[in-house]
């Protein structure tokens, strides 16, 4: 098969999330026929500005919002089956009922011991805490890969489901009992997870199946998946990440598909750094330029409301985000939020020991004591939140861009100059 046949395009954030893919996502979603989130849970979260008014999403695909798009849930997911009903119910309540959605008979189900067990492990880590979101995306996917966990399959077998969750409460009661924690009831956790079933069971299927038929189909496919790459458990800044991959490469496996059905990778930054919870974080700083980056760009994070530590952009990150998840394009989101600032800063290499490095040390404590170095870029004080072009930008402004796309060596395809979907301005065709 030759992947020149799909019409296909994966979207990845390329730094520590956060990057605005939802708005992105949500935007491009106007032209595709199917949304398939591949990975992660309700960890994370997407804030969508549609005609002004605000929309959070945590774990549904970005397509919800358009009827005829087909929303699909994947494989490589780990779903509370609790946290969907409720956003869906929100959803609903603002009027989003017309949708479609599918379900992955093989994703995890994320269970209500599983968030107990999350904070457990958290507050005995001491000096390794990382600043995880305590909703049990990481022991969800232990169960996962240990093979004790709970399919969605499964929800559908009663019998096996009881079955399983009572093996399950037998090792994980004798935990908490361990630790002096309340144990869990069989009844009232069955009781939740069924009341929860009867909501969406209708959603459930293989999901596999009809990606793979709307691919062959020629159907326009768009991927999103949760966070960024530097979160990635594998090649991202490890301890400090999530427990899946965000990556492109990593989406084959995550929804049942062969390896070359990705057409393109779009990489989403943003014009500078945020970075949420502990971990190094080489070009961050902490002044009045990043408190009123803060401010204007709303900085908080969607599913905590926490503060997100500001930097310059770091072109390093980018690089290795295109290397290990194939990027052939680039989306800059939140360019308006730099207008204003006199001088800019954009990180082209790292000081390590002594010597100039261009990539991402694996080493903890090699990551921890990089040195950025910068170069200087002027600023523009100009209000760009109604340009309709890259021709229509202050000199500046695409000095600024075409730098970013030189020292990631990936083009810029699209950029970003306001929080609503309107205010995205593609530069080159992403979808054939």
């Amino acid at each position: 098969m030759n992947n020149e046949k799909y019409n296909s395009l994966s979207v990845v954030g390329t730094q520590w999330g956060d990057e605005g893919k939802g708005k992105i996502t949500n935007y491009l979603s106007l032209k595709a026929d199917m949304v398939v989130r591949h990975q992660g849970g309700n960890n994370a979260g997407h804030s969508i500005s549609i005609d002004g008014k605000k929309y959070s999403l945590h774990l549904i695909p970005s397509g919800i919002f358009n009827p005829s798009v087909k929303n699909v849930m994947a494989n490589g997911m780990v779903i509370d089956p609790l946290a969907l009903v409720k956003e869906l119910e929100i959803l609903e309540s603002q009027g989003i009922k017309d949708y479609q959605l599918f379900i992955s008979d093989r994703a995890h189900v994320l269970m209500p011991y599983h968030i107990r067990l999350d904070g457990m492990y958290e507050e005995l880590k001491g000096f390794r805490k990382i600043g995880t979101t305590k909703k049990g995306i990481g022991p969800a996917y232990v169960d996962k890969f240990s093979r004790d966990g709970i399919r969605f399959a499964d929800l559908l077998d009663d019998e096996l489901f009881q079955n399983l969750l009572k093996d399950n409460l037998l090792i994980k009661n004798k935990i908490f009992e361990a630790f002096g924690k309340e144990k869990f009831c069989f009844e009232e956790v069955y009781e939740k997870i069924i009341s929860a079933r009867e909501k969406i069971k209708k959603f459930i299927t293989d999901t596999s199946l009809i990606v793979h038929e709307a691919l062959e189909n020629g159907d326009k496919v768009l991927f999103e998946g949760a966070q960024g790459v530097l979160l990635c458990i594998d090649h991202g800044t490890y301890p400090f990440v999530t427990s899946s991959s965000p990556t492109s490469s990593s989406i084959p496996v995550n929804v049942g598909i062969p390896l070359n059905s990705i057409s393109k990778t779009l990489g989403v930054v943003k014009s500078y750094s945020t970075r949420v919870g502990k971990g190094a974080f080489p070009t961050e700083f902490e002044n009045k330029i990043s408190k009123k980056i803060r401010e204007i760009g709303n900085e908080f994070g969607t599913t905590t409301g926490r503060p997100r530590r500001i930097g310059w952009f770091d072109a390093n990150l980018v690089r290795h985000a295109a290397r290990v998840s194939g990027l052939t394009d680039i989306s800059v989101t939140l360019l308006d939020v730099l207008s204003g600032i006199d001088k800019l800063k954009i990180c082209k290499s790292y000081l390590l020991n002594g010597k100039e490095i261009k990539y991402l040390p694996a080493g903890e404590t090699d990551f921890n004591n990089l040195k950025p170095i910068y170069i200087n870029l002027p600023g523009w004080k100009e209000d760009i939140t109604n340009v309709k072009s890259f021709d229509e930008l202050p000199k500046n402004a695409k000095k600024y861009l075409l730098k970013i796309e030189e020292l990631t060596g990936v083009k810029v395809s699209q950029f970003s100059i306001g929080p609503d979907r309107n205010q995205t301005i593609d530069i080159n065709q992403l979808f054939k």
